[in-house]
């Protein structure tokens, strides 16, 4: 029996446990460069899986080579199991949705999602029934006769997002689809595409470079640099628990201190600064130091602090009294403490990660 959505077999359908996406030792070099470098990565059924990193880090080639537009130089690419690794995009049930919408300016909002559905020769009644649910799902009712040139960036999107549901893909690719909107837009579409995710239940692999959107919408992360994954995690682990000295400084704000040997990453809000008469708690780490800098940024005050072991910490106390109340001054000695299950022993390399809690 066919399934109502899908039009897929059931006794044909994957079992729930296989990923949706699996990458297999893949790699992609473009003459010379080396753009993926033998990257292994599994995606789960039904995840809102983000993969970041900066401009140039070959997120957007993993991207490509998932979607069919790139071929892998050497590697397999599954979905749902089944090796795509040299079928074509149409082969595959997969649909993308990039920064700039790739809307037709001389179509109708309804004409354009509809297109995907016309070109598979679906019967119109179905198109019709289709199309409206899918801009239903966007929060478009009411937008059919218009054309993307009367649309806010916004409204833009939805209309590329719907075009994407409506042909009720296993997986849906995202490109930066965000960066062209301003701030308060594109937090606010944040939160409209990870509720439109769980609605609909399809996979979503979003791409990015900017940290605070991937923590917000993710149920995992891969971090990316120069075509290796650095780190595969939660938002919570890749931000409490950075792996390696990159996912530490990509992914907001952390200091690095070498001691004894070993590398520890510490996050500025994790530290307390203290008075030098103040108590400890037991079991604190406690490094002591000049302060170089203190900067008011509004809701906190930032500290730069010369460490007398060497290094430098930055430490951020929130103004909950008001900047009258700040702890220290330029010169001023002090000390700063955390306990040893909020930083981390980080590699320069994942292969150099030992993990774990410093102490």
């Amino acid at each position: 029996m066919a399934h109502p959505s899908t039009g897929v077999d059931a006794q044909t359908r994957p079992a729930a446990d296989v990923a949706a996406v699996r990458l297999e030792h893949v790699t992609k070099r473009f003459g010379d460069t080396l753009a993926v470098d033998g990257i292994d990565l599994e995606v789960r059924q039904g995840e809102f899986f983000s993969i970041l990193g900066p401009s140039g880090s070959g997120k957007t080639t993993c991207l490509r080579m998932i979607a069919g537009f790139e071929a892998p130089t050497s590697g397999t690419i599954r979905l749902r199991g089944r090796d795509v690794t040299r079928l074509a995009p149409y082969e595959r049930d997969v649909n993308t949705v990039f920064q700039d919408y790739a809307l037709f300016p001389h179509m109708t909002v309804a004409e354009n999602v509809e297109y995907g559905l016309r070109v598979k020769k679906i019967a119109r009644p179905e198109r019709e029934s289709r199309r409206r649910e899918a801009l239903a799902r966007v929060r478009l009712e009411g937008f059919e006769r218009r054309n993307p040139a009367q649309l806010s960036g916004g409204q833009r999107q939805r209309v590329a997002l719907a075009r994407a549901l409506v042909n009720q893909p296993s997986l849906l690719l995202l490109d930066e689809p965000l960066g062209a909107l301003d701030l308060k837009l594109r937090q606010e579409m944040q939160l409209f595409l990870k509720r439109v995710q769980k609605e609909v239940g399809i996979t979503f692999i979003y791409v990015t470079h900017d940290q605070e959107e991937a923590l917000t919408m993710s149920d995992r992360i891969a971090v990316v640099d120069h075509g290796r994954i650095e780190q595969v995690g939660t938002p919570i682990e890749v931000y409490e628990r950075p792996a390696t000295e990159f996912v530490a400084g990509f992914i907001g704000t952390s200091n690095i201190i070498e001691r004894e040997g070993r590398r520890i990453t510490i996050r500025p809000e994790k530290i307390r600064l203290l008075g030098q008469d103040e108590d400890t708690a037991p079991g604190a780490h406690v490094e002591r130091g000049v302060i170089r800098e203190v900067v008011y940024v509004g809701m906190v005050t930032r500290y730069v602090v010369d460490l007398d072991d060497g290094g430098e910490l930055v430490a951020i106390r929130q103004n909950f009294e008001g900047a009258e109340e700040a702890l220290g001054s330029h010169g001023q000695r002090i000390r700063l403490a955390w306990r040893p299950d909020q930083s981390s022993l980080v590699g320069r390399r994942p292969e150099d990660a030992e993990g774990g809690e410093e102490g």
